[in-house]
């Protein structure tokens, strides 16, 4: 899987320390799998990142990763995800639900 972010790994290692949340999943010593979110405080978490190493995909880690987001963020009124379409089945799977009426909007050229 192509993971854009992972092409500036300096950066992602200071995002990754500035999240809110972040769960993990294990086989021992090996990182199979992450899910990592962001928050307001009160009102709205935001998922930003849900990986699953592929020999690892298909076993219920990313699911049981959104549940404990899910449980993280029990007291706020939603948990928002922004998502490649070829992933909309498995938000769906986990209890989001695609709403007709509203996009995600992206500016992905900033300039310095």
């Amino acid at each position: 899987m192509e993971w854009s972010s992972g092409e500036y790994p300096e950066k992602l290692a200071i995002a990754m320390k500035n999240f809110d949340c972040v769960f993990s999943a294990w086989d021992e010593d090996k990182l199979v799998g992450m899910i990592c979110a962001m928050d307001d405080g009160i009102m709205n978490a935001y998922i930003h990142y849900l990986l699953v190493h592929p020999d690892y995909q298909l076993k219920g880690i990313g699911k049981q990763l959104v549940e404990r987001v899910k449980k993280h963020y029990n007291d706020y009124l939603k948990i928002i995800v922004i998502c490649l379409n070829e992933n909309i089945k498995f938000y769906e799977y986990c209890g989001f639900e695609k709403q007709e009426d509203k996009r995600a909007l992206f500016i992905t050229e900033l300039e310095n």
